[in-house]
């Protein structure tokens, strides 16, 4: 395993404060035959000027300038200036369990090529880490110890962008950064999921990921909730959706208003349910919503869900339960 070389592509960007510490937990690996590819998206503080001194220090830092602007073109240019066997991402505001590329790298070699290894993630923040990050992080590493990531892949992004690693042919056939689709993560985790990939489960701690509030996911607009839902809908068209069952749109909120608005602009046709009393039989969009229990009577129905209430999705799953159908087969959480 000493001979293999790991690259590790970091797109970096005005993170002065936290940078060195992120380099400095690459540096302690106790794997260590690896190479950085760091790429200067346009730094106007001293990030740039911390990572050069890395470089300076230890040739496996490698930096270059993004030619253009933004995360994909940066990772675009990370990989095509890596030479590794072995690919995996970081966030240069994060930093790294001392084990954390030892242990990928591990599973990967034992597990064989069309894997995929990922590892438990935890939030940490000046402030304290809010209910939400909480939830999300106990949620995916819950899926990351059993290496059932996919198996919830519409209900939010099941690969933890900055953790995970796979073999460079692998990534190639995903099409490595080459889509221009935000967000690019979840995007890429779509990709592993459409070519097979399988998970690798993980019980330990490799990537400790920091929040506040300039964080980029925070503040762009390509984070924002509607690009999560033109992703897992350009998916599930693609991958899941089947002509022969009945499209049936469960849930009237914002998310379920977005998705129907989708459906019928580009004139796919749909059943809208919901349970809210104040909107069944209204016309939304060219679309009468029907109430929920009329999915009895549908033959072979094929069902996104975007009801958000947690205590109602536990309701919807009983439904569909009691009916036989299975998730991610018959119905989707989109949410």
């Amino acid at each position: 395993m000493a001979n293999s070389l790991v690259s590790i592509l970091i797109p970096f960007k005005n993170v002065e404060e936290y940078f060195e510490e992120c380099l400095e937990s690459i540096r302690s690996q106790t794997y260590q035959n690896w190479e950085v590819i760091a790429i200067n998206d346009h730094s106007d503080d001293n990030s740039l000027a911390i990572a050069e001194r890395f470089s300076k220090n230890d040739n496996r830092f490698k930096i270059f300038t993004n030619d253009e602007s933004g995360i994909i073109t940066a990772l675009r240019k990370a990989y095509e200036h890596s030479c590794g066997e072995f690919i995996t991402r970081m966030d240069a505001d994060d930093h790294m369990s001392q084990d954390r590329i030892n242990t990928m790298l591990a599973s990967l070699k034992e597990i064989g090529k069309g894997s995929l290894a990922i590892g438990q993630v935890k939030y940490f923040a000046k402030d304290g880490i809010n209910d939400g990050y909480d939830r999300y992080a106990k949620w995916l590493n819950q899926l990351t110890a059993d290496g059932t990531n996919f198996e919830e892949i519409y209900k939010e992004c099941v690969i933890p962008s900055p953790c995970w690693m796979v073999h460079r042919i692998d990534l190639d056939v995903c099409g490595a950064f080459l889509p221009d689709r935000y967000p690019e993560d979840y995007d890429l985790a779509f990709r592993f999921y459409e070519k097979g990939l399988t998970c690798i489960p993980c019980n330990k701690t490799l990537h400790h990921w920091r929040d506040y509030n300039t964080r980029t996911s925070r503040t762009s607009e390509h984070y924002a909730q509607n690009y999560f839902l033109e992703i897992k809908l350009h998916y599930f068209l693609k991958l899941e959706y089947n002509t022969n069952k009945t499209l049936v749109v469960w849930g009237a909120g914002k998310k379920g208003k977005t998705i129907a608005k989708s459906l019928t602009e580009n004139n796919i046709h749909f059943i809208w349910v919901c349970d809210n009393p104040k909107k069944i039989g209204k016309d939304i969009y060219g679309v009468k919503l029907i109430h929920y229990s009329e999915l009895l009577t549908i033959e072979n129905p094929q069902s996104i869900i975007t009801v958000a209430n947690e205590e109602e999705q536990l309701s919807i799953k009983s439904f569909f339960y009691d009916l036989n159908q299975k998730s991610a087969i018959d119905y989707f959480l989109f949410c």
